[in-house]
């Protein structure tokens, strides 16, 4: 039986007892870990996800976190005055052996979860759906507002204006006193054709 898991932006092909090197992952040596991105199970019966097979993992030991060989980086400049840099470089990787391949039922396995060094945990990703809430909210008294550059004269840039302001309605528009307004210069044809649109 055969696999082809996904993590750290590479796909791997496995079977029991392969030992992998893969991008750095947060678990300590000796510790066992579960790939949950599978992308498809083969065997007896060939099972291809879309993307991921539903219920399947691979599981692993962690043996060692280790580097990869030095990469050098070597830029030189031809010509006068020209320059020349060496940067090199060691990916840090994790060292597993793989241990089992599940067809299904890995949500039920209770092994911790293969997640990279840099990647964000579930919990922490789901936490913005509070925010998406509180605009639907502000959303809702955006929506029974009029359009007030329906009004002619009135354009985008007023009706920000009016709305900072706090008028956001044609009869809050035909309530204003043109002499006594101080936020925003309203017109009186503005405050005529409000009052007839909010008949």
């Amino acid at each position: 039986m055969f696999a082809v898991l996904k993590t750290g932006g590479k796909q791997y092909k496995v079977q029991a007892g392969d030992v992998l090197r893969v991008e750095k992952l947060a678990a300590d040596a000796g510790e066992k870990i579960q790939f949950n991105d599978v992308l498809m199970v083969g065997g007896e019966n060939t099972v291809v996800g879309a993307p991921f097979v539903e219920g399947a993992a691979v599981q692993a030991d962690v043996i060692d976190q280790i580097k990869g060989e030095k990469l050098i980086k070597f830029v030189k400049r031809r010509r006068k005055h020209s320059s020349k840099r060496t940067v090199g470089h060691r990916q840090k990787l994790t060292l597993v052996r793989i241990t089992d391949i599940l067809a299904s039922g890995a949500d039920k396995s209770g092994v911790k979860a293969a997640i990279g060094s840099g990647s964000v945990s579930a919990p922490a990703a789901a936490a913005p759906a509070k925010p998406a809430k509180a605009a639907k909210k502000a959303a809702a008294p955006a929506a029974a507002a009029d359009d007030l550059t329906a009004i002619t004269g009135v354009g985008p840039a007023a009706a920000k204006k009016l709305a900072d302001a706090g008028i956001t309605s044609y009869a809050q528009l035909a309530a204003v006193d043109v002499e006594s307004f101080d936020a925003v210069k309203v017109k009186p044809e503005w405050v005529a054709q409000a009052a007839d649109l909010a008949k």
